[in-house]
């Protein structure tokens, strides 16, 4: 027998899988069918999936010839290795500069802590591509950061600082340190900070308190932080772009240049959805173990 209870139960988990499907699964189809065409010079610049066949019916047109070039062409694997090995570089730095920060913080008096994590998110309050171009200014062989150097004698030549592959991970670094810094505070804020107590009472010291007692502890902010930074760094491109210069590759560029540049759509849909496979799948592989370990543990 329905009621209004059972409308309103369906209706809760309807609005954020309707959301999923319109806002995710929907573009995502859409980004698949323009990746199995081919690129034409034509509005839209690719083919249709089903075409008319010779015999006046309808006939399968798609192909999945632009994965089988992303696998042949050397230059999309390089840009591909070379966007994750940025991006997991830059998320373990931000990984050493953040626990630092969130446990600073966390272990704070109750009444600073709202002002420091305001100190965290401020540069959010900035537009990104603005704060970018400040950091060409300031890194660039007469910015700021040369001329002081040079100043106070500690080099005689300016330092090349921008056009290098130094210049992106200082840039992703600090562009999304705060959301590592974030999910670490607010695992780190919730430990109960008598358990490193009672090790300091039972002849722990306290580095080893730490290894033993918070960083477990806090490994799900770790995994939290680390997914928010790498995940976006991986796809970057303002900063590979305006930083890096034409000598760093990475697929956020090479996807620029295959949509605007070349307008190959169904080549650089191809690129995108591969970037998108080598993501999630690894991620959700990941999900599944742990879902796995968690019902042998209930189980035991």
């Amino acid at each position: 027998m329905s009621g209004p209870g059972n409308w309103a139960r369906l209706l809760v988990p309807a609005v954020p899988v309707a959301w999923l499907v319109v806002f995710f699964l929907l573009p995502l189809v859409i980004v698949l069918r323009i990746s199995l065409s081919e690129s034409v010079l034509a509005t839209p610049p690719y083919t249709p999936l089903i075409g008319a066949a010779p015999d006046g019916g309808l006939a399968w047109q798609g192909s999945a010839g632009n994965y089988w070039f992303l696998a042949a062409d050397p230059l999309y694997l390089k840009a591909y290795l070379g966007s994750l090995r940025i991006a997991a570089v830059a998320t373990l730095i931000c990984l050493v500069i953040g626990y630092p920060m969130a446990y600073a913080i966390a272990r704070a008096p109750e009444a600073w802590r709202l002002a420091l994590v305001l100190l965290v998110v401020l540069p959010f309050w900035t537009s990104f591509l603005i704060r970018v171009y400040a950091w060409i200014g300031i890194l660039k062989p007469n910015g700021l950061i040369n001329n002081l150097l040079i100043a106070i004698g500690v080099i005689e030549a300016p330092l090349k600082l921008l056009d290098n592959e130094f210049a992106v991970h200082f840039g992703i670094v600090y562009a999304y340190l705060p959301f590592m810094v974030l999910p670490l505070y607010a695992t780190l804020v919730r430990l109960d900070w008598t358990l490193l107590e009672a090790a300091a009472d039972l002849g722990c010291q306290p580095f080893k308190a730490f290894l033993a007692v918070t960083l477990p502890l806090s490994l799900p902010g770790v995994v939290a932080g680390s997914l928010l930074v790498f995940i976006p760094a991986v796809g970057e491109f303002v900063v590979p772009d305006l930083l890096g210069g034409a000598g760093t590759l990475m697929i956020g560029k090479v996807l620029w240049s295959e949509f605007f540049t070349n307008r190959d759509w169904p080549l650089a849909s191809a690129v995108a959805l591969v970037m998108l496979a080598l993501l999630v799948l690894p991620i959700a592989l990941l999900q599944r173990r742990r879902g796995r370990r968690v019902a042998l543990d209930g189980g035991a």
